[in-house]
């Protein structure tokens, strides 16, 4: 047993595999899992059996829908793999494993160069400090270029994009000059001849776990090419520190939830140890902190759970009996993880026979919400109709094919429409009263408009001598716990800055839900006051189309609405680059094969809100009625003689009890 325990392997590294659909990365998957001892025959996503696409819907349709998890070792480490989604319909589930990674593969095709979706994943990396090694497959195709790749590797994500094949740990005179220029000091010490042979392959450990130099490796994923080349270069340039963490509180972040025979939660152990039965603190994104037990600890590979007594840091397992965590939540000393980049941009109708049995379908959705949270249920009772937030057509289909093979519901969907977003565009006062009798709370916001793709901040400047630390705390609960709507279409807000001025409560009769609805009343009456704006999903584009066509793209965009910049010729084929807003620009694709024969494509990746090019024609159709929202009050309650009353959102700043100026 000792003898096992000493060929165990020392350092534990989780890496995720991402890419753009279709560029190898499940088959790049496979060989990986095979080398490593992990798997006895490599399966193939064409042939229905890759190891980490264990639902049906994944096999059929030989996408990726679910991440995917399995370990294996290599040399002196073992690696913990994360499978990720490729199609754009997925992104938020590939995006909510970003923050449990130590590294990350890019897999990029050589036949079709960087698409779309690789400059998001490019960007998501960057936001979440991902380290990256890339991986340029598909090499043996006809057309390939990794060389032309390399090029626009270099040009659209970084510079600092180096090819290493058949790297072994020796740098030779022609790789330190183009490694040194990285570093302003290895660059000094190479220079003036100090730095020694041993110490180059540190400096690039320290280079790649920076962000600062990204090593490439070329290779064919299906025919097992330059994949060991590969392994040995990761083995080589990648480092953790997680075994100096195993002595230190417990912590672990949730990456993942699906339900089976039991409600299960991924976690990244960030230090410590967890235990089976133990009791963990639970802390959600909107400040809520619970305790719960864990009933048991399992390990993933593939679709096999194995029970196990613990995890410690560095680590990936499940944990059952932790039923109010969710993806993005911190347990232990972990905090949540931040507000995610990725939401969804399209908004469609589900429709079900009508002898089902309403509770059970609403039911059956909330389930999925719960393991996708990026899906956003939302139930409208005076219309009685569900609305579903999703990324795309595609993920539509899949939720109609889970519904039906998971719940026995015959789901369909109604066409998408554009899921618009409101903000502001001057800063206003705000502010909200709620007593009815036996209840108090009073609370004054300055709503001011926040940087494009902020979401909704806080800051608060109230004294604490004004209005406790509790108080506060729980204003800004109130704040992020629900979204709020704003009054021109009813739809999200968003990009807006909330700032405590002050607030009251009493000694005797607050409580906690007084606070809700004075923050909300409060928001609401500010929203009413401002300058309001809609904002609509745009997205980035690349069209690459024969020359002869380039002039017709440029003016199809210009009708969209879009905006481009000038063709890059890339031998016969020109290359249009540009933004364009979502609702005029999703089907593009197909009209662009149309007109082409065939013979052009172009990738979109949704790239944040603008102002709404047709924001008048929106407002109109929408038809929204701000002070009919009975469910989004701006009006004040206040009481006079034992009794409640109610006073309309223009007249309530008169009657307010705090002074805030």
């Amino acid at each position: 047993m000792a003898e096992k325990e000493e060929r165990e392997p020392k350092r534990k590294i989780c890496v995720g595999i991402l890419a753009h659909v279709d560029a190898g990365k499940t088959t790049l998957s496979e060989q990986l899992l095979y080398l490593g001892g992990a798997l006895r025959e490599r399966g193939r996503v064409d042939h229905g059996d890759a190891f980490l696409d264990t639902e049906p819907i994944e096999r059929e349709r030989g996408i990726t829908v679910f991440s995917g998890q399995a370990d294996f070792c290599w040399g002196n480490s073992v690696y913990y793999l994360l499978d990720t989604p490729g199609h754009t319909d997925f992104s938020a589930e590939m995006e909510r494993v970003l923050p449990a990674l130590d590294y990350a593969i890019l897999v990029v095709s050589c036949a079709e160069g960087v698409q779309g979706h690789t400059e998001t994943l490019w960007r998501l990396l960057a936001h979440y400090n991902v380290p990256v090694l890339l991986f340029l497959n598909k090499i043996d195709r006809p057309g390939a270029d990794a060389a032309r790749t390399l090029t626009q590797l270099r040009r659209k994500c970084s510079p600092a994009a180096v090819l290493l094949d058949g790297f072994s740990g020796e740098i030779n005179n022609a790789l330190a000059e183009e490694l040194a220029p990285l570093d302003d000091d290895l660059l000094a010490r190479y220079l003036d001849g100090t730095i020694a042979p041993d110490e180059w392959l540190p400096e690039l450990r320290r280079l790649v776990r920076e962000r600062r130099l990204f090593p490439c490796f070329s290779g064919s994923a299906l025919r097992g090419e330059g994949v060991r080349e590969f392994l040995d270069g990761m083995e080589l340039l990648t480092e953790t520190d997680w075994e100096e963490k195993e002595d230190a509180p417990f912590g672990a972040m949730a990456y993942q939830v699906r339900r089976g025979a039991s409600r299960l939660v991924w976690l990244k152990i960030t230090s410590g140890t967890l235990r089976c039965r133990d009791e963990v603190l639970c802390r959600a994104a909107d400040g809520t902190q619970t305790r719960e037990k864990v009933t048991e600890l399992l390990r993933c590979r593939g679709g096999r759970l194995t029970p196990i007594e613990s995890a410690c840091a560095g680590e990936l397992c499940c944990a059952a009996g932790l039923s109010s965590v969710r993806a993005g939540d911190g347990v232990g000393d972990q905090p949540p993880a931040g507000p995610r980049e990725l939401t969804p941009v399209l908004l469609s109708r589900a429709q079900w026979d009508e002898s089902y049995d309403l509770r059970a379908v609403l039911a059956a959705f909330r389930t999925l919400e719960d393991e996708e949270p990026a899906l956003s249920v939302e139930w409208n009772e005076p219309l009685r109709e569900l609305r579903v937030h999703v990324m795309g057509e595609v993920q539509l289909e899949i939720l109609r094919e889970l519904m039906e093979t998971r719940f026995g519901f015959s789901v369909t969907f109604g066409d998408c429409e554009v899921l618009y977003r409101e903000t502001i565009e001057d800063t206003v006062h705000a502010c909200g009263h709620f007593e009815p009798l036996r209840h108090y709370a009073e609370v004054h916001f300055l709503l001011s408009p926040g940087p494009r793709g902020s979401g909704i901040t806080f800051e608060s400047r109230c004294p604490l001598d004004v209005l406790e630390k509790s108080w506060q705390n729980l204003i800004r609960t109130h704040v992020f716990e629900k979204e709020h709507k704003g009054v021109l279409l009813g739809a999200p807000l968003t990009d807006v800055k909330v700032t405590l001025l002050t607030g009251r409560a009493h000694l005797k009769h607050t409580e906690g839900g007084d606070f809700r609805e004075a923050v909300y009343r409060a928001i609401r009456q500010g929203l009413m006051h401002a300058k309001s704006r809609v904002l609509e999903p745009w997205c980035a584009f690349s069209a690459a189309v024969p020359q002869e066509y380039a002039g017709r793209v440029m003016a199809d965009v210009q009708r969209l609405y879009g905006t481009f910049s000038p063709p890059v010729q890339e031998g016969e084929t020109a290359v249009i680059e540009g933004r364009a807003p979502v609702s005029t620009f999703l089907n593009y694709q197909r009209e662009l094969t149309a007109f082409t024969r065939g013979r052009g494509s172009v990738s979109i990746r949704f790239d944040g809100c603008e102002p709404c090019h047709n924001e008048a024609e929106v407002i109109a159709a929408r038809g929204y009625q701000p002070e009919a929202d009975t469910e989004n009050p701006a009006g004040s309650v206040f009481c006079s003689h034992g009794a409640g009353y109610y006073v309309p959102w223009q007249e309530a700043e008169s009657h307010m009890h705090c002074e805030w100026k």
